[in-house]
């Protein structure tokens, strides 16, 4: 039996659960006699171990498990009676004044929120838009040919002429011995031979590069380097060096031509470069769109949080605090790093944690209210959304449809776009416009 439901906190309750003592000693006596007839111990056939040791061996574990059932079956009966929607799993502990021949324990738990979502018809949503111009293809077309670069000897007469005056310019790739010493003293990490890098892209500090600029091959130059404060190695940072450096080695940077060939690269087989700069339009707006729609459901998920009040079960947020530790270490596993000593507070992900279940409960409210569950032809069509970038859209699909935890997540999506476009459809929409490259470089999360 169970006592009456004692309100706690705006979400926390207790109720006492009871029963009597002889219960559980006949359902124990039950499982140790039905353990009896497969026990074995030394000396005895299997079935014929005499009770007081199948008791010795087994009775904890058996009596522990008679508990756990009893408690657990009269506490969701209670719950049920009550009308109860519990929050994770309630805390069980035993009372010491039981009454003779009873068994009491005490059931502290939380339950879910009332979620009751503001006027929507009053909430402002700033949404935005971007345009994928001729610019865009151009500075796509110029990342893709930088990725294609080879270099040639600066000076040096050939196919595709000599880069020019064979002296480091930002841009050219040069080889280099260099050492550093501080108060005349070589410091750890302070000297390499024949080390590459590209002038201009930021790799060394910018006194070394400006010391390499303008050397020839065979040039040495010595130079005073500041040390930031905040500089990675700390035997350093703060410090000023005095580094010589010898240019070895000096290549010029030459790009691919943007011709039939460079099409070819690409994936063009017959070279169209009108087909090219097509095929790269449309990546390019798969990609502004996927930002879009992300910028835009962070907008609306703001928008729900303001609007909305409610008290978080703390065992939820607990919960899921400890999800994102683990999947904050499982990510930076398969990064190979090492992360068997490294610590992972659950409290650092708490505030994240927090902002997760408000959203899952009132997403879940909007959801049951206004009938906004993934249709199974929506789940269909973003997963064929999906396959459109692969080159065999079937095995996406199969990829999806045969395993249920996939297609969970392909729902999810589906149902989270299903409560942006009620929300937005409802609220007062202000479009803004922003420019590709600041949507590009931004991070948004889900």
């Amino acid at each position: 039996m169970a006592t009456a439901v004692e309100t706690l906190g705006k979400l926390e309750r207790r109720m006492t659960i009871s029963f009597p003592l002889t219960d559980v000693r006949t359902e124990v006596e039950k499982r140790l006699k039905k353990q009896a007839k497969t026990a074995k111990a030394p000396g005895f056939r299997p079935g014929k171990v005499p009770m007081k040791m199948v008791a010795a061996q087994y009775g904890y574990q058996i009596e522990s498990d008679v508990l756990n059932d009893k408690v657990g079956r009269a506490f969701n009966e209670a719950a049920n009676e009550n009308q109860l929607r519990v929050a994770g799993f309630p805390k069980i502990e035993p009372k010491e004044d039981s009454p003779e021949g009873t068994l009491s324990f005490d059931a502290t738990f939380e339950v879910y929120p009332e979620v009751v979502v503001g006027d929507l018809d009053k909430v402002e949503v700033e949404t935005i838009k971007s345009d994928v111009t001729d610019a865009e293809i151009d500075k796509t077309i110029d990342i893709l040919r930088k990725q294609r670069v080879h270099y040639h000897v600066k000076g040096e007469a050939g196919p595709h002429g000599d880069g020019g005056k064979a002296v480091a310019e930002n841009g050219d790739r040069v080889t280099v011995d260099f050492v550093g010493k501080i108060d005349g003293v070589e410091f750890p990490g302070g000297k390499a031979d024949d080390y590459t890098f590209v002038l201009g892209e930021g790799r060394m500090l910018p006194e070394f590069e400006a010391a390499t600029i303008g050397l020839k091959a065979g040039e040495s130059k010595t130079f005073p380097l500041a040390f930031p404060e905040d500089y990675h190695g700390k035997d350093v940072a703060g410090k000023t060096a005095e580094f010589t450096i010898t240019l070895k080695n000096l290549e010029w940077a030459h790009l691919p031509a943007v011709d039939e060939e460079f099409a070819k690269s690409l994936g063009m087989e017959d070279g169209d470069l009108e087909k090219m700069r097509s095929d790269i339009k449309v990546n390019l707006e798969r990609e502004v769109a996927g930002r879009i729609k992300a910028r835009n459901k962070e907008a609306v998920m703001d928008a729900l949080l303001k609007v909305t009040e409610l008290d978080v079960p703390t065992v939820m947020i607990q919960q899921d605090s400890e999800r994102l530790a683990e999947m904050t270490r499982n990510d930076m596993a398969q990064r190979g790093m090492d992360v068997k000593n490294m610590p992972f507070p659950t409290e650092l992900f708490a505030e994240k944690a927090e902002r997760r279940v408000k959203l899952g409960l009132i997403l879940s409210q909007l959801v049951g209210d206004n009938d906004l569950q993934a249709k199974p032809e929506q789940v269909k069509s973003q997963i064929e959304d999906f396959a459109q970038s692969y080159e065999d859209p079937k095995e996406v699909l199969k990829y999806y449809y045969s395993d249920r935890r996939r297609l969970a997540d392909i729902e999810a999506l589906v149902l989270e776009e299903n409560v942006v476009n009620y929300v937005l459809g409802k609220a007062k929409v202000v479009s803004k416009d922003v420019a590709f490259d600041e949507l590009m470089g931004s991070n948004t999360q889900a």
